[in-house]
C-alpha cells in the first residue's frame, strides 16, 4: 500500500473531473492527499477517497509570481517531504506537469505520473500521452475533439500508473455527502447559474433573462445561485417564482441546492459539474471556447445549446473574442425550457460512460 500525492492545480470543475481517477488511486493506497488551488480546494475536499488537502496557487498555472515565490515553494518542498511514495499530476492539454514534478522531486517524491507532449527528462517516471495515431504511435495533443472527455483522460493517466479504477465503480462524479442544511426552498424547481470564472464561459444578463422568464410563464419555479459578482445579470427580474440565492450559498450549501433540483442550467462552469457530481440533470449552454468533447457535462442526462462551430471555438477565450457572443445568440429562453422539459420528463439517455485502462 502507498501514500499518493493526486495535483490538479486548478478551479473547482477540473477538480470535481478527477473525481473518478482519485477513486482509483484511493483503491490501492493507504493514503491519498489533494494538491490544488485554493479556488479548487472545497472541491477536493468533498471528493470520496481524499484524506487531506494542502492548497498552493501555482504561478506556472496563472497564479501571480510574487517576490517571495522561492520562499513559498520552499514551504511547498518541506510541507510535501517524506510523506509520499508517488505522485500524480493532472493537467488539461494547455498545461505541463513538470513544474509541479520538480517541486515533487524537490520534495523527495520517488515516482511521479504525468501527462506531457514534451520530454520531461527524468522529472517523471510514468510519461503519459493522451492521445494515439491508432497504430501504436503517441502523437501531440491539440486540444480539439479527439482524446476523450477530462474525465476519461484522468482515468487513463491513473491507469498508466498502475491504478486501474475498480470493475465496481461506475466511474461517475461523486461527492461525499455534506451534512444537510434547512434552507427555503421551493418542492420543485429548476437552478439557473447565470455566471463563471471565465466570463466567456458564462451564459451573460440577457440569456439569463430570457431563460428565467420563460421558464417562470411555462410554470416552473427559479432559484438562482453564483458569486455576488453576478448580481449584475439579475437585475430587474421578477421577485415571484424566484428564489435568489446569488452570493449566499458556500460550496456545500450549493451542493444541496444543486441535489434537490430538477434541473440546473449553467454555462461549462464549476456548477454544470457539481450538478453532475450530485447526479442532477444539465441544461449546458456551451461557449466552444473549449471543446464540449472534454468538458460536456459527465455522467448524467445533459443538454448542449450553443453553436459548437462558432468562431470562437478552440480560442481558450477567457472573453469573447466576438461582437455579440454569436455562440449563444440562436439560444432562446424557449430552447432552454424546452431541454429543461426534456430532462426533467426523463426523456434523454445517460449519456455512455466510457472506463478506459
Amino acid at each position: 500500500m502507498t501514500r499518493v500525492l493526486a495535483v490538479r492545480m486548478d478551479g473547482m470543475g477540473d477538480v470535481l473531473l478527477t473525481g473518478p481517477a482519485v477513486r482509483a488511486l484511493a483503491a490501492g493506497a493507504t493514503r491519498v492527499d489533494y494538491l490544488t488551488s485554493t479556488a479548487g480546494a472545497a472541491a477536493a475536499e468533498l471528493l470520496p477517497g481524499v484524506t487531506e488537502v494542502i492548497a498552493y496557487d501555482a504561478p506556472w498555472i496563472g497564479q501571480p509570481c510574487r517576490s517571495s515565490f522561492a520562499g513559498e515553494v520552499a514551504v511547498l518542498v518541506a510541507r510535501l517531504r517524506g510523506k509520499y511514495d508517488e505522485a500524480v499530476v493532472f493537467t488539461s492539454y494547455h498545461q505541463s506537469p513538470l513544474p509541479t514534478a520538480m517541486v515533487c522531486r524537490l520534495a523527495g517524491v520517488p515516482r511521479i505520473t504525468g501527462t506531457s507532449d514534451a520530454s520531461p527528462g527524468s522529472l517523471l517516471d510514468v510519461r503519459h500521452r493522451r492521445l494515439g495515431d491508432g497504430h501504436g504511435n503517441d502523437v501531440d495533443d491539440d486540444g480539439g475533439d479527439t482524446g476523450g472527455h477530462e474525465v476519461e483522460a484522468a482515468l487513463r493517466l491513473v491507469a498508466a500508473a498502475g491504478h486501474p479504477l475498480p470493475a465496481h465503480d461506475d466511474a461517475r462524479l461523486r461527492l461525499t455527502a455534506p451534512a444537510p442544511e434547512r434552507l427555503a426552498l421551493p418542492d420543485r424547481y429548476v437552478v439557473v447559474h447565470p455566471g463563471a470564472s471565465v466570463p466567456a464561459r458564462g451564459i451573460g444578463a440577457d440569456l439569463t433573462r430570457d431563460a428565467v422568464l420563460a421558464l417562470l410563464a411555462t410554470g416552473h419555479r427559479v432559484v438562482l445561485t453564483g458569486d455576488r459578482a453576478d448580481r449584475v445579470m439579475v437585475r430587474n427580474l421578477p421577485r415571484d417564482g424566484v428564489t435568489d440565492l446569488i452570493g449566499r450559498t458556500d460550496l456545500r450549501r450549493l451542493c444541496q441546492v444543486l441535489a434537490g433540483a430538477s434541473a440546473t442550467v449553467a454555462g461549462n462552469t464549476g456548477a454544470a459539474h457539481l450538478a453532475a457530481s450530485v447526479g442532477t440533470p444539465v441544461v449546458s449552454i456551451f461557449a466552444p471556447v473549449v471543446p464540449a468533447a472534454r468538458w460536456r457535462p459527465w455522467g448524467v442526462p445533459h443538454v448542449l445549446l450553443g453553436d459548437q462551430r462558432a468562431g470562437c471555438a478552440g480560442t481558450r477565450a477567457r472573453v469573447c473574442p466576438l461582437p455579440g457572443h454569436p455562440c449563444m445568440r440562436g439560444v432562446t429562453g424557449m430552447d432552454v425550457v424546452d431541454a429543461v422539459e426534456r430532462l426533467t420528463g426523463r426523456d434523454a439517455p445517460l449519456p455512455e460512460v466510457s472506463c478506459a485502462s
